[in-house]
């Protein structure tokens, strides 16, 4: 990890991986996505080890403090060491993805849509001349 003081918010979130790019990240904490100890601020807003951070993304939440900073982007498993995640926000989050499976589950899924047969094309031609 890298020993600085601070780091801005979007640099952060993307090397601690919870977006892809730091334009993505930088999107969503201008869409108000990403909260710093509960207030909308901008992209560049320098954080530090202890601040408070709850992300929306892709219908989940995090409640986070920061516990380490870094301006690069590592692996996985050095990035899940740079936050620390409240239990509540855990236990939440996994039921959020409890009951998205479940739903999944229970939608059928027939495949991406078919292309139309010779049949099925001239009765679309014929519907279209009426």
């Amino acid at each position: 990890m890298l020993e600085t003081e601070s780091v801005r918010l979007d640099k952060w979130l993307w090397a601690a991986r919870f977006f892809k790019t730091r334009k993505l990240a930088a999107d969503a904490v201008s869409g108000g996505k990403v909260h710093v100890n509960n207030q909308r601020v901008k992209p560049g807003k320098e954080v530090k080890p202890g601040t408070n951070l709850s992300i929306s993304k892709d219908g989940f939440d995090w409640q986070i403090t920061i516990t380490a900073l870094t301006s690069q982007r590592r692996g996985a498993k050095e990035a899940v060491l740079l936050y620390e995640e409240t239990p509540e926000s855990l236990a939440k989050r996994q039921q959020q993805q409890i009951f998205q499976r479940e739903q999944r589950e229970l939608m059928p899924f027939n495949g991406p849509p078919q292309k139309p047969n010779k049949k099925d094309r001239r009765l679309i031609h014929r519907f279209k001349q009426i």
